[in-house]
């Protein structure tokens, strides 16, 4: 409560003393006392820093929104309140992670399985959630669509959670996209999150009619927001956007127009790429690779990037974005009917230097275009050394050609690599492939994990590939790994310590998988 009427007078009367002095006013102790002053003084201060003149009522917000989604089973949920408590093993002496699971790391794959059954969070958990979304980016997708309508309700009056209204992947209740009126009223008067949910929506039910609906604010969109709502159309990407796309080409926004040139580029069949093919077409053939000597208006316009990164030659650097963006179907007629491994193995200058260029560029090209025959014939077998694979030696750009494999193809590919190569090099491999790694992948994984404890070194190495292991692995291989947890007797040529180290590695990859085991049974509805 506020300080009253008295309470300011004595105050005054203790201010009046002060200035005084205690010997001509009275301070408000017995004997007014200059230790009397002070100590009314000290009371008074406590009253006035303590007292807080209440504030205006302000109406009570409205009741969150209802979520018809069922919360998880009681267990699951107590595991997710220890999830997002991080409450996991101590980490030992010497940054050792010990032999107890992580749990924190474990939290995405919880989200994730909560998601594909269909849960919204306990009502409890709400905030915990959304601290955690805050603090992991990584989380918020999943960690949003779990918190839904609740989650934003309450992100509305934190400003700590924010970004759950930009982020987020909307959570309320959309309109009928097949109501016209109701789209355009949330389309423009939404929030973000709610705006990319729609847009989403309407992709999915008629993708044409996304462009359309983006077309109508596009003009007085923030340049940030253009490029993320481009973005959105890379699903169910169709000719049928080429217009809005060709239109894009001229925003005033660089990332706007380079994103809607790499979207023309990934259609084989748009002008874009029929102009990309005609410029490719003129640098490489069989007689060899000459690159263009200028970069002109057009190629400007269709999202060629003129000025090189540091260390690129201005040639090499447009020979690679024009081959890149050109469709690779383009190319057979072109080299005489040869196939794309045939055009890979070619040799095609390379005295100049080109074909690690055109490599390159056909790797790009390959993972625009989702091409799976040019991946294979870029990837090469698994089991040639990387150095000489036909047509990148570059991990991180196997890594995403195998992204437009099979799943089962691709794990199998990794599987062989890991067989003839070990696991040294294969942890970005093995992060494009489906978790559980099951069947040749998890064998393969696991026999690569005991050869590297025979051979007497220390696991610190191999921790990365040990902490995918700990959330990719199929927990069924927990059985095979027992035999693992216990101390083996050290080579002479060991490292000193490294089988206990080994030891509790393995024990805690068990730990591990048999806790993913449980958490999944927990989801599993009654």
């Amino acid at each position: 409560m506020g300080e009253g009427d008295e309470g300011y007078g004595e105050w005054q009367e203790l201010v009046g003393a002060a200035l005084l002095g205690t010997d001509r006013r009275r301070g408000g102790g017995p004997a007014g006392s200059p230790g009397a002053l002070l100590d009314a003084a000290a009371v008074h201060a406590v009253r006035r820093r303590a007292g807080l003149r209440p504030a205006d009522a302000r109406p009570r917000p409205e009741p969150a929104p209802r979520d018809p989604r069922p919360v998880p089973p009681e267990a699951a949920g107590h595991r997710l309140a220890q999830l997002l408590a991080g409450r996991g093993g101590p980490v030992n002496g010497g940054g050792r992670r010990g032999a107890a699971p992580d749990l924190t790391e474990l939290l995405p794959q919880w989200l994730a399985a909560a998601g594909r059954h269909g849960y919204r969070a306990p009502d409890a958990l709400v905030p915990a959630l959304l601290d955690a979304a805050r603090a992991r980016s990584d989380l918020r997708p999943h960690a949003l669509a779990l918190a839904g309508t609740r989650g934003l309700w309450l992100a509305r009056m934190n400003p700590d959670w924010r970004f759950a209204l930009r982020g987020g992947a909307g959570g309320g209740e959309l309109p009928d996209v097949t109501d016209p009126s109701a789209v355009e009223r949330l389309w423009e008067e939404g929030l973000f999150a709610e705006r990319v949910a729609l847009l989403g929506a309407v992709r999915a039910h008629e993708p044409a009619a996304a462009p359309r609906l983006l077309a109508t604010t596009w003009a007085s969109e923030r340049a940030e927001d253009r490029l993320m709502f481009l973005d959105s159309l890379r699903s169910g990407l169709s000719l049928e956007d080429e217009s809005f796309l060709e239109a894009a080409l001229g925003d005033r926004s660089r990332n706007v127009r380079a994103t809607a040139a790499e979207l023309l580029s990934a259609l084989p069949q748009s002008a874009l790429a029929g102009r990309m093919a005609e410029r490719a077409l003129a640098c490489v053939g069989p007689e060899g690779v000459t690159p263009p000597a200028e970069c002109d208006a057009g190629m400007l316009h269709d999202g060629v990037v003129k000025r090189p990164p540091a260390g690129r030659g201005e040639r090499a650097w447009w020979l690679g974005q024009l081959v890149e963006a050109a469709p690779l179907s383009c190319w057979r007629e072109r080299f005489g009917g040869l196939g794309p491994a045939q055009m890979v193995a070619l040799p095609m200058a390379a005295a100049e230097g080109w074909t690690e260029e055109l490599h390159a560029a056909w790797c790009r090209a390959a993972v625009r275009q989702r091409d799976p025959q040019w991946s294979r014939a870029l990837l090469g077998p698994a089991s040639a050394p990387p150095a000489a694979g036909p047509g990148t030696a570059s991990l991180a750009e196997r890594a995403k050609l195998l992204e437009t494999l099979p799943d089962a193809e691709r794990a199998e590919w990794v599987a062989e690599f890991i067989r003839a190569h070990g696991l040294s090099e294969a942890f970005q491999l093995l992060g494009v492939c489906v978790v559980p790694w099951a069947g040749a992948l998890g064998r393969a994984v696991v026999d690569a994990l005991d050869i590297a404890r025979e051979a007497g070194s220390y696991p610190w190495s191999f921790s990365g590939v040990m902490g995918l292991a700990e959330r990719c692995l199929d927990p069924v291989e927990a059985g095979r790994l027992e035999a693992l947890t216990a101390a083996a007797e050290e080579p002479p040529d060991a490292s000193p310590g490294a089988a206990a180290y080994w030891a509790e590695a393995f024990q805690r990859l068990v730990a591990t998988l048999r806790l993913r085991a449980a958490m999944l049974s927990e989801l599993a509805p009654a």
